[in-house]
Order: structure tokens, then sequence, then C-alpha cells
């Protein structure tokens, strides 16, 4: 008999599992259905194509034949600062700040990323209580997972994933970007340090003559040769250029420190390092044709990623007028005690289509929002371009006019420097008056200096070229992991 009872238990038992089955049929079919539809139609909404606000860029006005390579300092042969812009990438601070914004940005894909995937939870009760009137325990105890998804059936989803991506690549071309200014402001500060130690050296140079001078006209005084008006004005030459020593004094220190902290190094730390002179410039580098400075740009790239993802934003403001869709299941036990948790499971599953309908046009005040905010970057874009090709222009022009400036200097101070000489001597033998001489001598000095500083603007417009081709280049941190 209780064999007989235990069967008929068990047969009916499984008639309601089947029943339960049978029933829950039609909703997994219906879930399926909308799914399998889902798939067939779920596409992002169609935005317009952007195309570069300008017309078609001539050829730059003239171009070298020299290839820069992609680590463009290397040009100038320099070992020493070679080893500069290294240790710069690897300890400057705003570069590592740029670094981490890139790790944040990567950080905000991967989470948007996640959207795209169904959302799991586990939850895990216990509770115990216990009646005053009956004195007696009451517990339960309880296990589910519950699982939520909403299907991108516009790829809404995928837009912003998108959008994101793109951001993140903007961040990484402005690290880039931060990384090519890095490099140009270490060689220009190291070259701007060369040319202040060497004008120190001129001016004390300087000092040197203007004291011996002084001194000859004193014996020459003390002979009745001479006006004593003739030393007051040198004595004054003497003091202008001693005023000169302070100036380059203080631009070295200000220029060394510029350069510590470049280095990620406190300004008051003293960098040993010999004192070279300025390089001979390198042939004129290949400029190649506009399209491949805009491949080849960094910050070009870096607006051209924004007006991306303004585009995907606006794909997916546009998805947000639509209808979505989201699945949802559970399952999950209970029971009175631990040893019958997992005898008795219920389940669901469930979808849910929520569609749009009165807003007070919100929705559309977003898509409007997002359209102006494409065209901004769109014009942004062409802006980037234009001042990209204006500043090779500029670098080309400025070091073609400042080599001729260079060369009208040198030929000055040539004839300067003999025009001092034949006044000095005709002011020794008495024939010529001393302020003419002075007159020689200061110009002779300042053209000196002159000279100096015209050669480094010249590196500098170099270097200013060199900066405007010169695309993204690897700086080590992307193959370290560094947190």
């Amino acid at each position: 008999m209780e064999d007989k009872g235990l069967q008929h238990s068990r047969k009916i038992m499984s008639m309601k599992t089947e029943q339960r089955i049978i029933r829950s049929l039609p909703g997994v079919f219906i879930v399926m259905l909308v799914f399998l539809f889902t798939m067939m139609v779920g596409c992002s909404p169609k935005t317009k194509t952007s195309t570069l606000p300008l017309d078609s860029t001539q050829s730059f006005s003239y171009s070298g034949t020299a290839e820069v390579p992609d680590r463009w300092w290397t040009v100038f042969d320099d070992q020493r600062l070679n080893d500069l812009v290294d240790t710069a990438f690897s300890a400057n601070f705003n570069l590592k700040t740029a670094w981490q914004r890139l790790k944040a940005a990567q950080a905000v894909v991967r989470r948007e990323n996640a959207n795209l995937f169904p959302a799991v939870d586990a939850s895990a009760r216990s509770e115990m209580s216990r009646s005053i009137y009956e004195f007696a325990d009451n517990n339960s105890f309880r296990l589910g997972l519950s699982a939520e998804y909403e299907v991108d059936l516009w790829g809404r989803i995928n837009s912003r994933v998108e959008a994101e991506q793109y951001r993140a690549n903007t961040t990484y071309t402005d690290y880039q970007t931060a990384a090519l200014s890095l490099s140009a402001e270490i060689v220009r500060t190291w070259y701007q340090l060369s040319e202040a130690r060497h004008q120190l050296d001129i001016v004390v140079k300087q000092i040197e003559t203007n004291e011996k001078v002084l001194s000859l006209i004193k014996e020459r005084f003390g002979s009745g040769q001479v006006r004593s008006v003739d030393i007051m004005r040198q004595r004054q030459l003497l003091e202008a250029t001693r005023e000169q020593r302070s100036y380059a004094e203080a631009r070295v220190k200000t220029l060394e420190h510029q350069l510590a902290v470049l280095l990620g190094k406190p300004p008051q730390q003293t960098l040993e390092f010999a004192h070279d002179s300025l390089p001979q410039l390198p042939p004129l580098p290949e400029t190649g044709i506009p399209v491949e400075l805009i491949r080849r740009r960094p910050d070009v790239q870096s607006a051209y990623n924004l007006l991306k993802a303004a585009d995907r934003d606006l794909a997916a403001a546009i998805s947000d007028q639509y209808p979505r869709l989201s699945l949802s299941a559970s399952v999950s036990t209970a029971a009175q005690n631990a040893d019958n948790l997992f005898r008795d499971w219920a389940y669901s599953v469930a979808g849910n289509l929520l569609a749009p309908l009165i807003y007070g046009g919100r929705l559309s005040a977003e898509v409007d929002r997002n359209q102006a905010v494409k065209k901004q970057q769109l014009y942004q874009y062409g802006q980037a371009v234009l001042s990209a090709f204006r500043e090779v222009e500029d670098a080309l022009v400025r070091e073609k006019k400042q080599r001729e400036s260079l060369q009208s200097l040198k030929k000055q101070l040539a004839l300067s420097r003999k025009a001092y000489e034949q006044l000095r001597v005709e002011y020794f033998n008495g024939i010529a008056d001393y302020l003419d001489v002075l007159t020689a001598l200061d110009e002779e000095q300042q053209l000196q200096r002159n000279v100096l500083s015209a050669r480094l603007a010249l590196l500098e417009y170099r270097i200013a070229l060199y900066r405007a081709l010169a695309g993204g280049f690897p700086t080590n941190r992307e193959t370290v992991n560094e947190g």
C-alpha cells in the first residue's frame, strides 16, 4: 500500500510539473519571437556623414627632402638631449596626468560596454523569528538568482559605447599631443639655456674689454691727452655691460629652473651637463602634402575623434525616442530549514516593452542639442586643420626670413668691428672724437649678442617646423603597466 501511494504521489507531482511547463511555454515562445524580431530589425539610426568643411588645399609653399623620424629631436645628434627627453617622458607630471585621463576614459568605455550584457544578481536571505505567545521559533531561508537585459533594439547602447570609445581615442591623441609638446619644450629650453650661457660668456668678455679700454683712457688722461668726459662715458658703457651680465645670469638660472621642472625635479636641483654650442641646422625636412599632415598630427586626430563621438551621441539621442525592450529572469528556492532548501524551485521570465509617449518635447530637444554639438565639432575640426596648415606655413616662412636676417646681422657685425678698430686707432692718434669710438664699440658688442640671439631664433623656428610636421610616437609608457 505504501508503494502504490508513493507512486501515485509521484505521478501527481509529475503531472503538475508538466502542467506548469505547458503553461509557461506560450510566454517563453512569445519572448523568443520578440527576441528574434529584435535581432532582425535592430539597427542604429542612420546619421549624416560629415565631411571636412574645407575646399581642396594646395601644397605647402616649399619643402625640403630630409626625412624626419618620429622622434624628431634625434636629428640634432645630441645624446644628452635625447636622454633628457626620455627622462621627461617618464617623470613629467603633466604627462603623467594626461596618461591617467586616458586610463579613466578607457574605464568609461568598459563601463558602457557592460550594458550590452545581462546584469546578474545573487541574493541570499535567512530569517529567524519567535512568537511571544506560542514560544515557537520560525525560520526561513531563501536563495535566488535574477538577471536583467535590455535588448539594444535601435543600437542606442552600442552608439553610447562607440561614443565613449571615440572619446577614449581623443584622450590618447591628447596624450600624444602632450608628449609632442613636452619634447618641443625640452628641446627649446635646452638650446635656450645653451644660448643664455653663451650670452653670459660674451658679456663677461665684453666687460673685460671695456675695463681694458677704460685703463688705456685713464693712462692717456694722466698725460693730458684725453678729456675727463671720455672716462665717464667709458665707465657708463662698463656699467651698462655689467647690467647685461646681471640679466644674463638671471636668465640662465630661470631656464635651469624651467628645465628641472619639465624633468619632474625641484627647481633647486642643479643639473650637470656640458656647455655645448648651438647646433647647425639639419637639412630642411620634407613637408609632404596637407592630407598626410591631417592623418599624422595627433591634435587634428583628436578633433576628428570628438566629431565622431558627437555623431554617435546624436545616434543615441535619436534612439531614445524609440521603444525599449528589456528581458528579466529569476530563479529562487525557499524553505523553513536548510535541509529542504533546494527541493522547491520557483522561476519567472518576463519581457517589458516601454515606449515613450509624452515627454514635453524633451527627447526631440536632446536630438537638436546633439545635432548642434556635432556641427560645433565639425567646425572645430575644420579650424584644427587650418591651424595645422598655418603652423607649417608660418614655420617655413619664419625660418626663411630668419636666415636672411642672420646673414644681415653677421655682415653688420663684421662692418661694425672694422669701424671700431679704425676709429680706435684714429682716436688714440688724436684725429677722432671718443664719442664715435664709444658708439662703435657699443654697437659691436650689441651686434655680437644679437647674432647669437638670431641663431637661437632660427633654431627655434626649425623646432616649430618639426613640431608642426610631427605625428604621434610611443613614449614607452604604452608598453609598461603603470598605475
